[in-house]
């Protein structure tokens, strides 16, 4: 019995990579969240909370660079769980991946129409339908995030080449007016501003937990894995460098609209970034410009976690994990058809819950977020354990140590989410996310079993792992190296 055409392609270059890396990891939060941030932590006190953030997701970085380079398969994550944890534990890791990326996609459709009100102010605003948290919903609003929804859910529907195109278009439009917004608010800022410089630790560990969230990208790099036409080393090497780019970006907004802004004034601001950026310039178009870099990025980050999204399901899909239609390809464009239709309803929905579902979608994600990386730190620790033969083209250096700290940080940012901790996920509306999905996975894996079944004995693995079942072999046994 021959597989049936479930490849993908390789068409993504090394700046494609790169694009999609950094462009997931800044998206919008950046404009409308760093008030927030410096309310709870202070400016010094977020830029901390940023660091903090960026120790646990680099150690876990490095460990998705090895593994990404060892284990180059659509849906990296499901394969380095499937190798470490089995079919399980690789479920549940996909599974809540899934959530991550997709509390993405939504979040990235609430906020294109913060954008579009931003830019024509007073009369974006028609048509109300009801109140969510106190906040209007109108039909306009919705409206402009379905619209953008539909085409995202275009863009990959043609295929990852295209995609691409976008992604580094947007990109490189995205660094323009940042540079723009940096250099100045460095030079005319006020270092008055920047008192007090810490809130307090609570503060600090509010802004903290959210940061998994605004990391999150880099791991979209190993769901392209079949895609990526450059060496396997320069895969790891490209996670590592968009985890520092991002964090540079993330320190650079929060230090100029520290300087920018009387922190007096940051509370109840809709977005703060944009103010700031008016505010160096003394024009209120300076705000627009920037709103305007906050729409790229919003494009580039719906967009590189549409595919990351999309390539994550389909590998789920492929090894029996999920239903069948989810894995079929386009015959032209390449593109998981089913999934990318999926995609766009579920970002379309979004929009109905207004502007309050930002943070609720952020605190989720973030939770989500922490979860996949443990699973993945321990599975990096079991491999290198169990599999010390096996190829791999980028290695990190004192790799047990590394892996030991990865799931030490995680298991401490898991700890901040859960109840009785200052910064616990709000009931309802947060957990409520988070339980439904759970509910939601509890029931497409009451149909794995019976999926697995019918593909034949081991072909799930064969599916998941591709040539690299054969590597993997203990030697002695057939097909082992």
């Amino acid at each position: 019995m021959t597989d049936p055409p479930l490849h993908l392609r390789k068409l993504l270059g090394r700046g494609d990579v790169l694009a999609i890396a950094f462009g997931a990891m800044v998206g919008w939060s950046w404009v409308v969240l760093a008030g927030e941030m410096i309310v709870r932590a202070g400016a010094v006190g977020s830029i901390l909370a940023f660091g903090a953030g960026a120790v646990m997701v680099w150690l876990v970085g490095l460990t998705y660079a090895e593994l990404s380079a060892a284990l180059s398969r659509a849906g990296g994550e499901l394969s380095f769980t499937f190798v470490g944890l089995g079919p399980g534990g690789a479920f549940v890791c996909g599974w809540t991946l899934v959530l991550a990326y997709v509390a993405v996609c939504a979040f990235e459709a609430v906020a294109l129409p913060t954008v579009v009100s931003y830019l024509a102010p007073g009369g974006f605003e028609a048509g109300f339908l009801y109140e969510v948290a106190g906040w209007d919903v109108h039909a306009s609003w919705v409206a402009t995030g379905v619209a953008g929804s539909v085409a995202i859910g275009a863009a990959n529907y043609f295929g990852i080449r295209f995609a691409a195109f976008v992604q580094r278009l947007a990109v490189a439009s995205l660094l323009l007016i940042g540079l723009a917004f940096f250099l100045p608010g460095t030079v005319r800022g006020d270092a008055a501003n920047l008192v007090p410089y810490v809130t307090g630790w609570e503060g600090v560990l509010r802004v903290v937990i959210m940061t998994p969230f605004l990391y999150v990208g880099f791991d979209v790099i190993p769901q392209l894995a079949e895609e990526i036409d450059v060496p396997l080393r320069t895969i790891g090497r490209v996670i590592v460098l968009s985890i520092l780019m991002a964090l540079g970006w993330y320190v650079l907004v929060q230090w100029t609209v520290g300087l920018s802004l009387d922190p007096a004034t940051l509370d109840g601001r809709e977005l703060p970034t944009a103010d700031a950026m008016s505010a160096v310039y003394g024009s209120p178009w300076a705000g627009r410009v920037l709103v305007v870099g906050g729409a790229f990025g919003i494009l580039t980050s719906w967009n590189a976690f549409f595919l990351g999204a999309s390539r994550l399901v389909f590998a789920m899909a492929r090894g029996g994990m999920l239903p069948a239609v989810f894995a079929r390809l386009h015959p032209r464009y390449g593109s998981p058809v089913a999934v990318v239709v999926l995609l766009t309803a579920v970002s379309a929905l979004a929009p109905f819950f207004g502007r309050p579902a930002l943070v609720w979608l952020v605190d989720a994600g973030s939770l989500a977020t922490v979860v996949a990386y443990l699973l993945v730190a321990a599975s990096f620790l079991l491999i290198r354990r169990r599999h010390p033969d096996l190829p791999r083209p980028y290695r990190i250096a004192a790799p047990t140590l590394v892996g030991w700290l990865a799931v030490a940080a995680t298991l401490f940012f898991l700890v901040l989410y859960l109840p009785g901790s200052p910064s616990a996920l709000i009931w309802p509306e947060e957990w409520a996310i988070v339980l439904l999905w759970t509910v939601l996975g509890a029931a497409f894996a009451m149909g794995t079993r019976r999926r697995v079944a019918s593909l034949g004995p081991g072909r799930q693995a064969r599916l998941i792992l591709g040539d690299y079942v054969d590597v993997l072999r203990p030697r002695g046994e057939p097909g082992g190296r």
